[in-house]
């Protein structure tokens, strides 16, 4: 069961990467760098992901599914499908609040800082994460899980969506503007987390959604900037750093 599951989920991201990574080069916003090092580094950290998702990421989620803190009565179909809109939008708010905290704490931000390290973002941005964070994100995903107990379909449908709406406002596709602004009402859309990829600390900290984009007007998180084609992306004062640099960063001693 847990296997056709996660095959319906890998055959949609790849089905979501492969569109939107061909749809941002017919249809670009900004000009990307000409030297694909960046490519190769996301590339790579992507391939760790795969590498560690069967081996502990699934089995943390199957666990924590397996052990919830108490067991959801049978519901009747249009109750079931409330509940399912519940469950995502409370999965969603948990991730709002674990991003923001992996802004907040420098213990976390020292492993999310390599996503940040990214200096112009695309679909394989997405993936751009180190194995540590990927993990820890597993591990702290199962207090939501353990207290909502939603069935294992409902969990992998929300990381479904998580990793193609991160696709989506990750990639540097040029969207209509009044479809853009109308998506962002609801939606985290590019202009929305460019903004947050600003070079400039304040922004940085600012934007935390990753599907819902109400999270941040309602804890007064959503940053006043708006996106400019030509705004710096990375971190400020700092610039990327070659592969295994990103996989040893968050380890080594940082000059005070």
């Amino acid at each position: 069961m847990i296997e056709s599951v996660i095959a319906s989920k890998t055959i949609i991201v790849i089905v979501a990467f492969v569109s939107l990574f061909a749809a941002e080069r017919l249809f670009r916003a900004a000009s990307p760098p000409k030297s694909p090092r960046r490519l190769f580094c996301n590339g790579g950290l992507w391939l760790l992901t795969i590498l560690i998702s069967p081996l502990i990421v699934v089995p943390l989620t199957a666990w924590g599914v397996n052990n919830t803190l108490w067991t959801r009565p049978q519901l009747v179909p249009e109750t079931a499908l409330v509940v399912l809109l519940i469950d995502l939008l409370l999965l969603d708010l948990w991730t709002y609040f674990v991003h923001r905290a992996y802004h907040r704490v420098p213990v976390m931000w020292r492993l999310h800082e390599v996503h940040h390290r990214d200096e112009f973002l695309d679909t394989t941005s997405a993936f751009r994460f180190h194995a540590g964070e990927v993990i820890l994100s597993a591990c702290l995903r199962l207090a939501p899980i353990m207290l909502l107990a939603p069935t294992l379909e409902t969990v992998i449908l929300f990381e479904t969506i998580l990793i193609c709406a991160a696709l989506f406002h990750h990639s540097n596709l040029r969207l209509l503007a009044p479809l853009e602004k109308a998506a962002s009402l609801v939606f985290v859309t590019p202009s929305i987390h460019w903004v947050h990829h600003h070079a400039v600390e304040r922004d940085t900290n600012s934007n935390y959604g990753t599907v819902f984009s109400f999270w941040d007007r309602v804890f007064r998180s959503k940053s006043k900037a708006n996106r400019r084609l030509g705004m710096k992306i990375g971190i400020e004062g700092a610039e990327d750093k070659g592969f295994f640099a990103l996989l040893l960063m968050p380890f080594v001693k940082r000059q005070p």
